[in-house]
């Protein structure tokens, strides 16, 4: 068993928990509580919050509850993300996670409120989130920003615009870096947070954060055209169906993989740079950025 493996095993059991026990707790409708469950209980690899508690365990501090229950409001709103991006309005999709999405078994008005109850259980448990008030409130501020109209509000609004256009790359990673960047950067700028680091070392991460985020958009956009519904768990082709700009219809499939090591090996330059001036240990970060090469090439 891995390392990684290990840590996922060990720490995101208690990021569901959270997440189940919170919204069982603050939820008065039936109907409604079961659709939120379901789409928490769909899995995925909870790489956000996984992320979160990495970058804190590369750190050499002790994971605490207060950690657990940002990790958990990050996955919130991640989950609640999915959900809309997966109705008809949006994204029209029929298949999450190797399952019917939410709204396919719930219908377009229960998937909505879903969508919403998680948005919005996700700021609630974080402002009871047994952290410092100073710390808490400057975590809400960041999780705000990240995941409203600066970040990937705005990065879905402006992948809505861009459907039927052909983008450049410059406005291509103006969409990705809000759409999916702001969330990861969150992750990653968040833990160190939680680990008490100091700015110098929350800047790099910021621009380490930023690198994979990129980087992961890309594995996405690649994953789309060329693996199969079975390994990915939802439907291929989608993006081409939806006349999305993508990187491999911008630059060609070749292309986009040496931007992705590219953005790799940047992200890989950061994790050096932080292990120069901090005590950090990157293998948790480091297997997660080889787990992203790997699928891509599976």
């Amino acid at each position: 068993m891995t390392l990684l493996t290990e840590f996922r095993q060990e720490h995101l059991v208690r990021v569901q928990t959270e997440m189940r026990s919170f919204l069982r707790q603050q939820t008065t409708d039936e109907l409604l509580l079961e659709s939120m469950l379901y789409s928490i209980d769909a899995g995925g690899k909870r790489l956000r919050p996984l992320l979160l508690l990495a970058t804190i365990a590369g750190f050499g501090k002790k994971i605490t509850q207060g950690a657990y229950q940002t990790a958990a409001a990050l996955e919130m709103i991640h989950t609640y993300s999915l959900i809309h991006d997966d109705l008809p309005a949006m994204d029209n999709d029929e298949l999450r996670r190797g399952l019917p999405t939410n709204h396919m078994k719930f219908g377009a008005g229960i998937a909505t409120l879903a969508g919403d109850g998680l948005l919005t259980e996700a700021f609630h448990l974080l402002s009871r989130a047994e952290l410092t008030s100073e710390l808490r409130l400057l975590l809400l501020q960041n999780l705000a920003k990240a995941s409203g109209t600066v970040g990937m509000v705005a990065g879905q609004a402006a992948d809505i615009q861009g459907e039927g256009k052909q983008l450049t790359l410059p406005e291509m990673a103006y969409v990705h870096q809000r759409k999916t960047g702001a969330l990861f950067t969150f992750a990653i700028t968040a833990g160190g947070l939680l680990a008490n680091q100091d700015e110098s070392v929350i800047a790099l991460l910021q621009t380490l954060a930023e690198h994979l985020g990129l980087a992961f958009q890309i594995r996405d956009d690649l994953l789309d055209v060329t693996a199969t519904k079975d390994q990915l768990g939802k439907n291929v082709g989608h993006d081409v169906a939806l006349n999305k700009s993508t990187y491999p219809a911008l630059l060609g499939i070749e292309k986009s993989h040496q931007l992705l090591a590219t953005e790799l090996a940047a992200t890989n330059a950061c994790i050096t740079k932080l292990q120069a001036i901090s005590l950090i240990k990157p293998d948790l970060l480091m297997m997660l950025t080889e787990e992203l090469t790997l699928e891509v090439q599976a």
